[in-house]
């Protein structure tokens, strides 16, 4: 079996089809992305064929490409929804059916924030699946621009929009985080979610001066533009650095650990954490809502502070404090004294860890990627949607 992968260009919308790609990889099928041209290298170094389809750019440097770009916050989502469901989508599909004449994939396998594919395996008569983490809200508002898509490559209309959702649904994700609210396909199938782990680990498990029996705490806001979001960074730091805990902040590549000036010795800044070393040591992550860090920490069951920008973040934020894994810090609260209660809150109540392990528990138990792996050969053999058993 040949399955083509497609996703945005942002690491955080690619991570999570990585463990699904390497597990199709194992079972002895053959496996390619396509992506933005310039996203290509980071593909590659993961290990996988690449060829580049769609616009090139990168959603970490959105402003490059499109200037009209709103700035990270709230009112963003609405300008993204249009880029991903409409722009991209259109520009992706017929690079896509090239590919597809050269490469003869068996079935198409897309990222939840890439529209590109579904279009293309239409018109190709191919199945299509999207995996990942998936935020289940009704697809009726975004008819308008799904139909423009589909008429931009000569496909009929599709009122209801279910087509992306057709065929399989493999949500990394565990039933808990869907709220009872949010309408699941019923081509979902559940799959555990597994970290993923391709980056070097530039902090060891200590450092020479490191302060000993401290609560550990990690600050992340990811690798888009949202870890440049003027003062977030400064107003975490400021708010922990004189408190009885050991802060490890990781910074992504757009910004320098010296630009944060002199630290105490209770606090580490580095460009890339790698949290398959870090995160079990954590007593609570604070984080800007990305699914990837969220799902790592529930896998580990650590308990989180949240501190919301845009996209989906406000919900999954929401989401957080719904199941009693996180505190949650607003955009209009972001003070390095709201941080810093907000930590000691999470640190101090036992009942945010027990959430989080209750989930962690759950998720120990939930399908792995070889049933992933089954279904995508049932979905590439049968072409038929797969209806998942409630």
């Amino acid at each position: 079996m040949r399955a083509l992968f497609t996703t945005q260009p942002a690491t955080g919308g690619f991570r999570p089809l990585v463990p699904f790609a390497h597990a199709l990889a194992v079972a002895g099928h053959e496996v390619a992305f396509a992506c933005s041209p310039s996203f290509g290298r980071q593909v590659e170094a993961s290990g996988f064929e690449t060829f580049p389809a769609g616009i090139d750019w990168l959603v970490a440097e959105m402003t490059k490409a499109f200037p009209d770009a709103p700035p990270p916050g709230p009112g963003r989502l609405v300008w993204v929804t249009a880029l991903f469901r409409l722009t991209t989508a259109r520009a992706a599909a017929p690079d896509l059916l090239k590919i597809a004449d050269r490469w003869a994939p068996d079935v198409l396998v897309r990222a939840p924030e890439e529209f590109g594919a579904c279009l293309a395996a239409e018109l190709l008569g191919l199945p299509h699946a999207v995996a990942g983490a998936l935020w289940f809200r009704s697809q009726l508002p975004y008819a308008e621009l799904h139909n423009e898509a589909r008429r931009a490559v000569g496909l009929p209309p599709d009122p209801d929009v279910t087509s992306p959702y057709r065929y399989l649904v493999l949500a990394a994700m565990p039933p808990a985080w869907v709220a009872p609210d949010e309408p699941a396909p019923p081509t979902t199938h559940f799959i555990g979610p597994r970290p993923f782990e391709g980056f070097s680990d530039t902090t060891e498990a200590t450092w020479p001066g490191r302060p000993a029996g401290l609560p550990v705490v990690h600050a992340t806001l990811g690798t888009t533009e949202v870890n440049r979001t003027p003062g977030l960074y400064e107003a975490i730091i400021d708010g922990l650095r004189d408190e009885p805990v050991t802060l490890v902040v990781g910074i992504g590549n757009q910004r320098d650990p010296a630009d944060f000036g002199p630290q105490p010795a209770n606090v580490r800044i580095e460009r890339y954490v790698s949290h398959a070393t870090l995160l079990p040591r954590c007593d609570v992550v604070l984080t800007h809502g990305g699914y990837g860090t969220i799902m790592a920490c529930l896998n580990l069951g650590v308990p989180m502070v949240v501190l919301p920008v845009n996209a989906d973040q406000p919900r999954n934020a929401r989401r957080c404090a719904d199941l009693g894994v996180a505190r949650v810090v607003g955009p209009d609260e972001r003070t390095p004294e709201a941080i810093r209660a907000a930590t000691q809150a999470v640190l101090r109540d036992p009942s945010y860890r027990a959430n989080a392990e209750r989930i962690r528990d759950e998720i120990t138990v939930m399908p792995g990627l070889e049933q992933a792996v089954e279904l995508l050969e049932r979905l590439a053999r049968d072409k038929m949607p797969i209806i998942a058993s409630r």
